[in-house]
């Protein structure tokens, strides 16, 4: 049965940090797997896995930055993956059912935003192919282990940036339109969303539940691509350049940036849940059109069944990855 669009009363809010989410939370034997976990939220993700006794490994396109970043966590697993390349998506998967039964929680937090034009080997718009297509793949190379877990967890990382655009399925990669690199990357936010629609609702039957997550906005590597006038007209930073923390109006650090995830991936209060878009560790209300410009809320193409299970469709095509 569908989860409800709709606030439970979690009790937590958009100040909340990872730290407070995990309390009380054991994660001893689970294994835990969370992309970009090296890199600004993701490394306050997996610091949260690790306090409660997860196993955590984390895929790694630049292996040099991961051990720098996670060198005060040396028993994080680091496993080399790049998500534009779908050979070391799936060497990387090999190596994870080789030597792992179960997957208990997936993370799919690593991603890129606004970037130029660039394609992948296979001629994919690279926000798209990294966002969510090379996190399709991954999910479905990992399925066996997520079944094995018998309560696993999918987190997707998506955002509010989903109001920018839902997805071209007849110019998915900006071959015959002019390129966005906004529009591209709204278009990779709402995809995520769908992503986590159409899974859990494939997956429940077997115990894996999907969430979409919305973490906020935070300043970190995510905003290599922006200019210096975009980063002043968002008003993401203070006159001295450091980031403004105002989590009610989407402005947080980063480890209150990884707290949904967290809570996703792990509080009992979503037992039986799943397949709903999530922010300040709650379910997001739906906003009453595609069109509303209010910031808080998700738009309902971003939890629409129906494109959600035409995108699972199209990825399978693209991917040529299936849930075995």
């Amino acid at each position: 049965m569908p989860t409800a669009q709709a606030p439970i009363g979690s009790g937590f809010g958009a100040a909340t940090t990872a730290a407070e989410v995990i309390e009380g939370i054991d994660l001893t034997s689970k294994t835990v797997i969370v992309t970009g976990g090296y890199s600004g939220i993701g490394v306050e993700t997996v610091r949260a896995f690790r306090s409660a006794g997860a196993n955590v490994i984390v895929p790694t396109r630049d292996m040099a930055k991961a051990k720098a970043n996670l060198a005060e966590m040396p028993e994080v697993v680091l496993e080399a993956m790049d998500l534009l390349d779908p050979a070391s998506i799936d060497a990387f998967a090999q190596r994870f059912l080789a030597e792992n039964d179960a997957l208990h929680i997936l993370v799919n937090n690593a991603g890129v935003m606004a970037a130029p034009l660039a394609r992948d080997a296979r001629g994919y718009e690279s926000q798209f192919a990294a966002n969510h297509l090379g996190h399709f793949q991954l999910a479905c190379r990992l399925w066996p282990a997520l079944v094995r877990a018998r309560g696993a967890r999918v987190v997707a990382l998506t955002s509010y940036a989903h109001r920018r655009a839902g997805i071209d399925f007849h110019d998915p990669h900006f071959e015959r339109r002019a390129y966005d690199p906004w529009v591209a990357y709204g278009q990779s936010k709402t995809a995520n969303s769908l992503f986590a629609v159409a899974l859990d609702s494939i997956g429940q039957r077997q115990g894996v539940r999907a969430f979409a997550v919305h973490p906020g906005g935070i300043v970190t590597d995510l905003v290599r691509h922006m200019s210096k006038e975009e980063l002043n007209a968002s008003k993401v930073l203070d006159e001295a350049g450091k980031p403004i923390i105002d989590p009610e109006n989407n402005k947080k650090t980063p480890q209150q940036g990884a707290a949904t995830s967290v809570w996703c991936a792990t509080s009992p209060q979503l037992d039986g849940m799943g397949g709903v878009y999530c922010a300040d560790c709650e379910i997001a209300r739906t906003l009453p059109s595609d069109g509303s410009v209010e910031l808080h809320g998700v738009r309902p193409r971003a939890i629409d069944p129906v494109a959600a299970g035409r995108l699972w469709q199209l990825s399978e095509q693209l991917t040529g990855a299936t849930l075995d």
